[in-house]
């Protein structure tokens, strides 16, 4: 099976020509996924973020959406890592897709009020592998902060 999903990834065989999601989705789902599920629970209104996210992003209908996390979600628990998601979000996305995928993430991680010390070190890790700058990220946690708590303090 690993043999499967590497190959899926790297974009060698008939798994990849024959997949009816993009290698890209299949990455930021698993992404956003991996997020929703870092603090241990998984709630109800982070997988709607998370397919509202990707509705938007990939222009998908709620039932694409809905196939693509479970043909996600097999794959993000049988991988070894984050960076093969990261490398095709790499490949495929300009610096302002792979902002609009860290925003996402905040948005996850911030859909329950809170961030969780889990969810924090997953959010830096996933931003050193993207490659994006720390302004741009704390820039884009505190857009998603802003809109989440307006009344917050500075």
């Amino acid at each position: 099976m690993f043999n499967r999903i590497m190959s899926l990834l790297q974009g060698e065989g008939e798994v990849a020509q024959e997949s009816r999601f993009e290698r890209v989705q299949v990455a930021t789902c698993a992404l956003l996924m991996e997020v929703a599920h870092s603090d241990g629970h998984y709630q109800k209104v982070e997988a709607t973020i998370v397919h509202d996210l990707l509705a938007q992003k990939f222009n998908l209908s709620t039932d694409a959406v809905a196939e693509l996390v479970d043909y996600s979600r097999q794959h993000r628990e049988e991988s070894l890592d984050l960076f093969q998601f990261a490398r095709e979000i790499n490949a495929n996305f300009s610096r302002a897709e792979k902002l609009d995928v860290m925003e996402g993430i905040w948005r996850v991680i911030y859909a329950d009020g809170t961030l969780d010390k889990h969810e924090d070190a997953l959010a830096r890790q996933l931003a050193a592998l993207l490659r994006l700058d720390h302004k741009d990220v704390i820039d884009r946690k505190l857009l998603v902060l802003d809109e989440v708590d307006p009344n917050r303090k500075s």
